[in-house]
């Protein structure tokens, strides 16, 4: 079956979906997006993606380009039309297109675009597959904590990470501090067994999955500490993971040439993936 993607008021086959030329998305990065997991032919956490989508919309000062109600109608219609079972959304809205120029223009509509794109269900033993991790300085802007589409300073870490044979870049900020991970959260359990994952401000990402897992792991009774902690302190934890919509709980048994821990996942990652994927599985049925 074609894919088929939403622009702008109409479903088209993917290869004809585009906006036009002088969209402020593409000349200036001037839009906001969310990736959103589907399980079961559900949507995952829709309620805390499209309230962080409403944030970045306001941060901007973007308007909505179409009601809230009527973007979960279109989401399940891209859903349905492409026949997702398992795999994940894309929602991208920016101020439109108008002629070049650094301001705001005086008029223009909000463009909206949304795709979805199928992936095989992961299962516990690939999720635990073991990964590494690479420091890098985080050269992206002030305002990390908005899902804006310009993304160039990801970009070129990750494919660090990926010239590393890395599965994630660390960034760290000029103090020493882990802030997060191109596209994840960053968490660590100390040698006192406390776990800690970076308080959130402007310099992180709220991650949604990150969310969802604090108020797991809290109905589970495993306390946990929301603090900044240095690259250093990472390097001598006795486990380290990180997590996203995508990546769900990945463990990191190297970072940089350092082993941590024993250099197997450990056994609260282990556990709290267990929960997330338990989560999800219950998620709109088996």
């Amino acid at each position: 079956m074609p894919k088929v993607t939403y622009v702008n008021g109409r479903y088209l086959p993917h290869g004809q979906a585009v906006v036009h030329v002088e969209d402020r998305g593409f000349q200036f990065a001037d839009g906001v997006y969310e990736v959103i997991a589907v399980a079961n032919g559900t949507i995952v956490d829709e309620e805390a993606h499209l309230d962080r989508f409403d944030r970045s919309l306001s941060e901007l000062r973007l308007d909505w380009p179409v009601y809230r109600r009527a973007l979960g109608f279109i989401m399940r219609e891209i859903i349905r039309r492409n026949t997702v079972r398992h795999g994940s959304i894309y929602l991208q809205a920016t101020r439109g297109s108008a002629p070049r120029n650094h301001p705001f223009p005086d008029f223009s509509l909000p463009s909206l675009i949304v795709t979805a794109k199928s992936a095989k269900k992961l299962s516990y033993e690939a999720a635990l597959e073991k990964n590494s991790v690479i420091s890098q300085p985080d050269i992206r802007w002030r305002r990390c904590d908005i899902k804006s589409v310009s993304l160039l300073p990801n970009v070129l870490l990750k494919q660090a990470a990926v010239e590393a044979d890395a599965a994630e870049s660390w960034l760290i900020d000029d103090r020493g501090i882990v802030t997060e991970g191109t596209a994840s959260n960053a968490w660590i359990v100390t040698d006192q067994d406390e776990l800690i994952t970076r308080h959130l401000d402007s310099s992180i990402l709220a991650g949604i999955t990150r969310q969802a897992i604090l108020k797991l792991i809290s109905q589970e009774g495993i306390s946990f500490l929301e603090r900044e902690f240095t690259l250093e302190e990472a390097k001598q934890a006795k486990e380290a993971f990180f997590t996203s919509t995508t990546a769900l709980v990945k463990p990191a048994v190297k970072i940089d040439e350092v082993i941590i821990g024993d250099g197997q996942p450990g056994p609260l990652t282990r556990k709290i993936l267990t929960y997330y994927m338990d989560y999800m599985d219950n998620i709109g049925g088996q």
